[in-house]
């Protein structure tokens, strides 16, 4: 295929990944990887690398994203600052561990852990399982911990960790608002720290497709950061028409069955 056709394509998938992020009111990362990876497949890619070029890719994505997300919520004044200064460090550190976890990990076991994961996700959403809110927010030491347990989780398999961060802040005290957004600020440093280390890890493999950089695919790069974000709007505005519960068992079938494809592939 040549570059154009590969760019168009990944437009498309970009489209797709932004209207559904949109609609299920989640981050892109849990539909780019698995759309990466099919896609990645057709394109003949080995698929020894396929899940950690989709993990990377996804990562570099959010970094443009996130970055928008994360300023418009700064200007709002709903990113509560110590709490994002306190979880920093270990997003970080976090993030780098996630993507050497990842680098030591062959393609089959990452993607079956992202199975795995993507059905937790699922049963979370069906059960409706959210933590208590709280009212005293943890010291120093617990937020760092659980900042690099998010951290290591969202660079392991290419999210932005609001699935993790919105339900840890709220039990910390954080309304609704500053939880999400603390959580869209907390997202780009894990996206930056772990789409470079990817690339790092990714340098030089001797499986890499051509316009890929370590474990990040330009070209799906610039196609998805160009569709996603004007149809996530669309996203969103489908997401007032449809009833919340059909919204929220759609997803979660959506996301059984992601997650068992990648379990039984």
């Amino acid at each position: 295929m040549t570059f154009a056709a590969i760019l168009a394509s990944y437009l498309v998938l970009g489209a797709a990944a932004g209207t559904m992020a949109g609609l299920f009111g989640v981050g892109g990362g849990i539909i780019i990887v698995p759309v990466l990876v099919f896609a990645f497949g057709l394109q003949g890619i080995a698929p020894e690398i396929t899940m950690h070029l989709a993990v990377g890719t996804s990562l570099a994505t959010i970094v443009v994203t996130g970055a928008s997300s994360a300023l418009g919520h700064v200007r709002r004044g709903s990113v509560h600052r110590p709490w994002f200064m306190a979880l920093l460090p270990g997003l970080m550190l976090g993030a780098i561990a996630g993507v050497f976890i990842a680098g030591n990990l062959s393609g089959t076991v990452l993607g079956t852990l992202f199975g795995v994961f993507v059905l937790l996700l699922a049963a979370k959403m069906v059960i409706g399982l959210n933590p208590k809110p709280g009212s005293v927010a943890p010291g120093k030491v617990a937020m760092s911990v659980a900042g690099g347990v998010v951290g290591a989780i969202s660079a392991l398999f290419g999210i932005g960790g609001g699935a993790m961060t919105v339900p840890w802040l709220s039990r910390a005290g954080a309304s609704m608002t500053q939880a999400v957004g603390t959580s869209a600020a907390c997202g780009l440093p894990i996206a930056i720290v772990g789409a470079l280390t990817f690339i790092v890890v990714g340098w030089g493999h001797p499986l890499l497709p051509p316009w890929a950089t370590g474990f990040v695919m330009w070209p799906a790069f610039i196609g998805i950061v160009a569709t996603s974000v004007p149809f996530a709007r669309l996203g969103v505005r489908l997401a007032h028409v449809l009833p919340a519960n059909i919204l929220r068992y759609g997803f979660a079938l959506l996301l059984t069955v992601v997650g068992l494809r990648f379990i039984l592939a």
